[in-house]
């Protein structure tokens, strides 16, 4: 049987080569018409090659002990006919781990020793430093060499209480490590920070990336998980064990972690193998299922449909011994159906409205473009043949109008170039208010707001202030941006109403995303201020590394909202630039052509069999274009398409920005 996720996960790579492939063809036409511009085709490259590179990432989250990396073998690691990942009772995974494949590097298992937990360095910024890492390398061929090198992430050591202390990983609500330090006078914990996994498996070869975290203990002291890592996964797995039905731990950890940070979440009940009784019927054991099932629902709130019971060791003994029957009992399937239809749905949601609407819109912008110079073509070609049998007088008067349009034209080109320098200064000043300099400005006054005592209320009063600062900011900018947008409204007014350019309206500049971004800092830096183990417990070192890993989130969006504001500033007049760099073009051509004529009309024959050559090869050019546009509209709809609550219609988001477009010259 063929599994509904890797089906999916396959043609979404298909899907994404297609998008690449159209973005690649586009370059080679720009390069071809000699339209290419260094920018553009640096930002086309860039956009192929993260489609290209695109990852869907999954998150798993649970506490111990509910089967969560055995469900992690059975869902993607079935076909190694063995267990690859280490499930040993007990606490398994010990540090956070994140499986992919990178074909630029040799299959291996790096591991963050836990000590860097000293210092104020994020995982993010340690992945840049390779010499921080211990790297393993894995024998793919072995799967008992791969068990024995992933057998690193469970790995612990025992400190004393004072280093435990210094790491941020004492926990004096965890019963097992004061015990532990009662009997031995040390405490367990575990040897490494995070791990990566470079495996060249056929899902993770497509783009998928698993991420396998630990449980409760953690997440609680590693915020950049929480923060940025389990936020940016594409759905969030949470794994729920049916022998102890939802915890108080795993409650904290749905309500803390999950519930309103997961854009797509669905809840595993494991285990459930456990209520297999041959002394009941299939269907009232179905029946305890179905009522563990909504109970869960009602306490996490969220639809029935939404979780599912499954048992993850019998999908696996199930996979390894070609089962079907227990496969099917097991519950997996309906699992990777969830994640198949509704996940991978999602990515191409995400694409669609990003890359695919950016590129359709750089392909129309240059439709418009070339349709413009098939229409000068014929008009020039009109004008040539209207000329046949009339004498030098005729021509003149026409040399004379083509003159009167240019004076007109360059007037006009005087007043866009003075607005144009007008434009980039503004934009300049504009562009220095989101660079990383002010943000580090705003952050020291935030830093210097918290103090040295490191408290949650110095936090939350650091933040604010932060929050405060970057709103007033976007308030300023989109001021700004209103100013030099309306300088822009009259330009393209002006050569509107002078030479008939096309009617055209700039689009705004929009800090909402950036400012949403800042404020769900906001909402991020309050739930955990509010958290009463962290008030009443005041842990300095968690409020130092949350504090650091909300400086990460307010970094990307600062850069976020300087692309976006620097692609605005970009396209504000590009095409403006382009219709006058056409419209002198096609008064040059006009001019020349005209002047040879008035020079010999015996040139006539030969400038209108030139200017049908020409009119042919735009033409065949336009007709280019439009095979790559029609590639970007079947994309959309077969994004449009795979979401299944939206059915692939003109009124989904990418049908009217990709298909609406008349393709006829």
């Amino acid at each position: 049987m063929i599994n509904p996720l890797e089906k999916q996960i396959e043609d979404y790579k298909a899907w994404r080569e297609q998008i690449a492939s159209a973005i690649s063809e586009y370059r080679d036409w720009l390069d071809l018409t000699g339209a290419s511009d260094g920018l553009q085709d640096l930002r086309l490259y860039d956009m192929a090659e993260s489609v290209r590179r695109d990852r869907l990432v999954l998150a798993f989250v649970a506490e111990f002990a509910r089967g969560k990396t055995e469900t992690i073998n059975a869902l993607f690691f079935s076909n190694y006919k063995t267990r690859l990942l280490p499930c040993d009772a007990g606490r398994t995974t010990m540090c956070p781990t994140e499986i992919f494949w990178d074909p630029n590097e040799e299959p291996y298992v790096k591991l963050l020793p836990i000590e860097t937990r000293k210092n104020d360095d994020s995982i993010t910024m340690l992945k840049r430093i390779p010499g921080a890492w211990t790297k393993l390398r894995l024998d793919t061929s072995s799967p008992e060499e791969m068990q024995k090198a992933f057998h690193a992430l469970v790995q612990k050591k025992e400190v004393t209480l004072d280093e435990a202390r210094a790491l941020g990983l004492w926990n004096d609500q965890d019963m097992m490590m004061v015990q532990s330090i009662q009997t031995k006078g040390k405490v367990e914990i575990p040897l490494w920070r995070h791990a990566l996994i470079n495996f060249p498996h056929p899902l993770l070869k497509s783009g998928l990336v698993i991420l396998d975290t630990p449980g409760l203990n953690t997440l609680g002291t590693e915020p950049e998980l929480t923060i940025n890592i389990i936020p940016s996964a594409h759905a969030v797995v949470f794994l729920l064990a049916t022998d102890t039905g939802v915890t108080k731990s795993d409650m904290a950890i749905w309500t803390n972690y999950i519930r309103d940070r997961a854009s797509k979440k669905i809840a595993v009940l494991n285990k459930i193998d456990i209520l297999w009784d041959d002394l009941k019927t299939p269907q009232e054991v179905q029946a305890m299922i179905q009522s563990q099932v909504e109970a869960t629902a009602r306490q996490l709130n969220i639809p029935a449909q939404d979780v599912f019971a499954i048992s993850a060791q019998k999908a696996l003994l199930a996979r390894i011994r070609n089962d079907d029957a227990l496969l099917a009992k097991s519950g997996i399937e309906k699992v990777e159906h969830a994640l198949a239809q509704n996940v991978v749905a999602s990515k191409h949601a995400i694409l669609r409205d990003t890359i695919l609407v950016e590129t359709s819109n750089m392909v129309k912008a240059s439709r418009k473009t070339i349709q413009q110079r098939v229409a000068a073509s014929r008009a020039q070609l009109a004008e040539l043949n209207a000329l046949r049998g009339k004498n030098r007088e005729v021509v003149q008067k026409l040399l004379d109008k083509v003159s009167a349009d240019r004076r007109v034209y360059e007037e006009s080109v005087r007043t866009y170039t003075l607005s144009n320098q007008k434009v980039m200064q503004l934009g300049e000043l504009l562009m220095q208010q989101l660079s990383l300099d002010r943000l580090d400005q705003m952050l020291d006054r935030s830093r210097e707001e918290i103090g040295d005592s490191w408290t949650t209320h110095g936090l939350n009063q650091g933040m604010r202030k932060l929050i405060a600062q970057t709103t007033t900011l976007a308030e300023e900018i989109t001021h700004q941006g209103m100013e030099i947008k309306s300088l822009a409204d009259e330009l393209y007014q002006l050569f509107h109403t002078k030479h008939g350019f096309e009617a055209r309206t700039p689009p705004k500049l929009d800090m909402t995303p950036f400012l949403h971004s800042m404020q769900a800092l906001v909402k991020t830096t309050d739930e955990f201020c509010s958290d009463p183990i962290n008030v009443m417990t005041e842990k300095h070192f968690l409020v130092r590394k949350f504090f650091f890993s909300l400086v990460a989130q307010a970094r990307a969006a600062f850069e976020a909202a300087h692309h976006d504001t620097h692609v605005w500033l970009k396209g504000l007049l590009a095409p403006l630039k382009l219709q006058i760099a056409e419209h002198k073009s096609q008064l040059d051509k006009r001019t020349e052509s005209l002047m040879k004529i008035h020079e010999n009309l015996d040139a006539l024959q030969k400038s209108i069999e030139e200017a049908a050559a020409h009119h042919a090869l735009l033409q065949s050019q336009s007709a280019a274009l439009d095979q790559i546009l029609l590639k970007l509209m079947k994309a959309a709809q077969t994004a449009a398409a795979a979401e299944p609550s939206k059915p692939a219609t003109n009124e989904t988001m990418g049908a009217p920005t990709l298909g609406t477009v008349s393709l006829t010259v």
